[in-house]
């Protein structure tokens, strides 16, 4: 023991001896590591290269799939197999914008769940564009100023967001993929504190799901619906008398303090996400199929349509009805399937389906990562 040394200098000297050689370990290992990731990058420049040649899509959503289920299906911890997703997607992201940095349009502003959903589903060596509403997505995606496009499709407490549907039927993209994130709101404020707070500010869909604890904590303080979470973000972080409700990743965009967390009503409050594009990924050997269908208007014509999938032994995992909106009480049906569109169950299933209806759009087969 050195001359002089107090208890926590020899205690900090014991325990610096200790962890030194596992140290030196660890930056041995994370040379491996580095050396393997460029070994990777540079194969993946080949890869590249020769889709190139042929004019292939930069991203494949099947592919990618495939490494994320066989990472997390090998993997034998102590790190956690959805924590390996991450670093293995945040990889592929990266060794992917080698080729071509793909841009992907969300609901903006900045620090919405959207983008969230964009980083989650993509990585972050990405150009994320913000949107000032869906539609703005969609057009971005059909005019080539996106490669692809993120929108919320439903929230488990409020439903389907009807404005997602409705551009679905009128486009000419197709789905390629989907997500789910859990929303978690927190209040939030430049200071921290509610002092001087007049309104409170959030999209209409948060608003709603926070109302039970709003109107037992806050019940004279205005509300106000705004554009988008991040939008009340933002708001709050240039106003005083702004507090908004959004997600921790809004607040950390636009530097505001938590007032208090997880004020959703519900704790279990999740929303789902479409990934638009012009791609159509192969199957991946676990896939969804959506559609959009409509019947002639005679009894048991719901039922006679769909007998289908119960003949081909497909099974049917969303059933959600919109009217057409044509002032004669139809609807459209806006269906999810498990399988692909050319899996050998599905595809004489969906050539049924097509006869039988009186309108038909297949919107998409992807991978189901739900």
């Amino acid at each position: 023991m050195r001359r002089g040394a107090g208890p926590a200098t020899v205690i900090t000297i014991m325990t610096d001896d200790k962890l030194k050689p596992l140290r030196e370990q660890i930056d041995a290992i994370d040379a491996q590591i580095l050396d393997l990731l460029n070994r990777r990058a540079r194969i993946a420049q080949e890869v590249g290269h020769v889709k190139a040649e042929t004019n292939a899509p930069v991203f494949r959503p099947e592919r990618e799939a495939q490494v994320l289920r066989s990472v997390a299906e090998r993997n034998p911890g102590p790190l956690l197999a959805a924590d390996v997703q991450t670093i293995f997607r945040e990889v592929m992201s990266s060794c992917r914008a080698l080729e071509r940095r793909v841009t992907v349009a969300f609901l903006g502003p900045q620090g919405t769940f959207s983008e969230q959903a964009v980083f989650q589903q993509f990585g972050h060596a990405v150009e994320a564009l913000a949107c000032a509403s869906i539609d703005e997505v969609f057009r971005a995606t059909e005019a080539g100023s996106a490669d692809f496009g993120v929108v919320p499709m439903e929230n488990s407490n409020e439903g389907a967001v009807n404005r997602t549907l409705d551009l679905l039927l009128q486009t000419t993209l197709s789905i390629s993929g989907e997500l789910s994130i859990p929303v978690h709101h927190s209040l939030m404020t430049a200071s921290g504190a509610m002092d001087g707070v007049q309104r409170i500010c959030a999209h209409s869909q948060a608003l709603a799901q926070c109302q039970g604890w709003l109107n037992q904590h806050y019940p004279n303080i205005d509300r106000l619906a705004v554009a988008s979470n991040g939008e009340a973000a933002r708001m709050a972080s240039q106003d005083p008398s702004v507090a908004a409700i959004a997600g921790e990743f809004a607040g950390q965009r636009y530097g505001l303090r938590v007032v208090q967390g997880h004020v959703q009503d519900d704790p279990h409050n999740r929303t789902r996400f479409a990934v638009v594009g012009r791609l159509q990924p192969g199957p991946s050997g676990k896939d969804q199929t959506s559609l959009i269908l409509a019947v002639p208007n005679r009894a048991g014509a719901v039922h006679s349509l769909l007998a289908p999938l119960a003949q081909h032994g497909v099974s049917m995992t969303r059933f959600e009805s919109r009217p057409a909106r044509l002032g004669t009480w139809e609807y459209y049906f806006y269906v999810d399937i498990e399988g692909h569109a050319l899996d050998d169950k599905v595809a004489p299933a969906l050539a049924a389906l097509k006869e039988n209806a009186a309108f038909y759009k297949l919107l998409g087969s992807y991978p189901f990562t739900l």
